[in-house]
């Protein structure tokens, strides 16, 4: 099965609660590549290359976060795949 590309744009309390690190945790776990960076507005955005059940597993974890986040909200887009290679934050 081809990989898939989805990019999520998490809100609530995600950043200052080490959100970007846990989701590179989980990604990584779960053998997805792409990257996770804070946006200017108090949001998370994260990029996911891989298959695709990890990666909707990868979408459930992020309603919920890491221990600290709280939450509000996921907007999740598929786009096309990029080719990526590991996971890192921005």
């Amino acid at each position: 099965m081809p990989d898939v590309r989805r990019r999520f744009v998490v809100s609530g309390k995600v950043q200052g609660v080490f959100f970007r690190d846990a989701a590179k945790n989980q990604a990584q776990m779960l053998g997805l590549k792409g990257w996770a960076k804070n946006l200017p507005d108090g949001r998370v955005e994260v990029v996911t290359e891989g298959d695709a059940n990890a990666i909707e597993r990868f979408a459930r974890w992020a309603r919920e976060g890491s221990t600290r986040a709280r939450v509000t909200g996921v907007e999740a887009t598929t786009e096309v795949p990029e080719g990526v290679a590991g996971f890192r934050t921005l």
